[in-house]
């Protein structure tokens, strides 16, 4: 599906940044947010209330809004045929446990409830909050609002099935599913054009590298794109190597502590690297699945996703004593 949905008004002017993605690891995690929302509120802000007039539930999907939206409205289909998609590629076990959708009727009420309930965070168009009571979204409506609830709504559903993802792997799956198409793995022109010319110029890829990475202050921009084409270069490569994927998530719906995906490969194929290499290097010359390029099946004129750097963005992160017990990332 690639139908756009429209901003109901215009949105106001705000700093561009990256979404992100921010996962409490249980109840102690909940605690020092709850703590923030009593303690941390900004005096000089109303405190503004969570969208809840409106709500629409569809399989995992339970979207609260303070405007209607139908059932039958594009971004509920959307999501719902994503969850599909998500499930039948990764060959996930469903889940009932719901991801719930904060949607704010406008860009500055979301910027307004996340400056009076959170303020050490800095603004990201979208959040994903996990802990062991509820798998929440927050974001709101405009012009990027199917790419975020796409990629945040699979960090859900990932977390619904999963006891831990990596955090590459789980920013590498949402990377490959945000973007709309008749089916999964639309390629992502800039990034393959980005990385093609870093290996030109001498950069090697290394999955072991991006699974050393742990907190998002460690990740840039090269890193969610390194990411996204790991994923597809799996997902689309050699089956052999797709099915050590969808063991590998198979085993984290019960281990906390997996050992590095980069193990299993190492054993399948021992010049994993290279063949990546030479799989993104395809990508920018010829394209995925049907022979075009990269250019012609996304042309300049198209929109695309917001490529600042993380690190040229992003606000100072929270204190150790908070980052010790959040996992804060996209």
């Amino acid at each position: 599906m690639t139908e756009k949905f429209p901003s109901r008004q215009r949105q106001p002017e705000l700093t561009a940044t990256r979404r992100n993605f921010l996962r409490a690891c249980g109840m102690a995690g909940a605690s020092v947010i709850a703590g923030c929302q009593s303690t941390k509120k900004t005096a000089d802000l109303p405190v503004i209330s969570l969208p809840g007039r409106h709500s629409v539930q569809a399989d995992q999907l339970v979207l609260l809004s303070d405007f209607r939206i139908d059932y039958n409205h594009a971004v509920i289909a959307d999501l719902k045929k994503l969850r599909g998609d998500v499930l039948r590629v990764l060959e996930l076990t469903p889940s009932e446990q719901p991801v719930v959708v904060y949607l704010f009727e406008n860009e500055q009420l979301y910027y307004d409830y996340l400056k009076s309930t959170w303020p050490m965070l800095p603004y990201r168009r979208a959040y994903f909050f996990g802990n062991s009571y509820e798998l929440a979204v927050y974001t709101s409506w405009g012009d990027t609002v199917q790419e975020d609830l796409r990629h945040e709504f699979t960090h859900g559903l990932l977390h619904s099935t999963l006891r831990t993802v990596p955090l590459w792997l789980d920013e590498g799956i949402a990377e490959y599913f945000e973007e709309a198409g008749d089916e999964p793995g639309v390629v992502k022109r800039k990034a393959v054009e980005r990385l093609s010319l870093a290996m030109s110029n001498g950069w090697k890829p290394s999955m072991t590298r991006l699974e050393g990475l742990e907190e998002v202050a460690d990740m840039g921009q090269s890193d969610y794109e390194e990411s996204w084409a790991w994923i597809h270069f799996i997902l689309h490569g050699d089956p052999a190597v797709r099915q050590i994927l969808i063991d590998y998530l198979a085993d984290l719906r019960t281990t906390l502590n997996p050992e590095p995906l980069s193990n299993r490969l190492d054993e399948t194929m021992l010049t994993a690297n290279d063949r990546f290499a030479s799989y993104v290097a395809s990508l920018n010359t010829f394209g995925w699945p049907d022979g075009r390029s990269a250019e012609r099946r996304h042309p300049r004129g198209d929109k695309t996703a917001n490529v600042s750097s993380d690190s040229a963005s992003v606000a100072k992160p929270p204190s150790r004593s908070v980052l010790d017990l959040l996992k804060f990332k996209r």
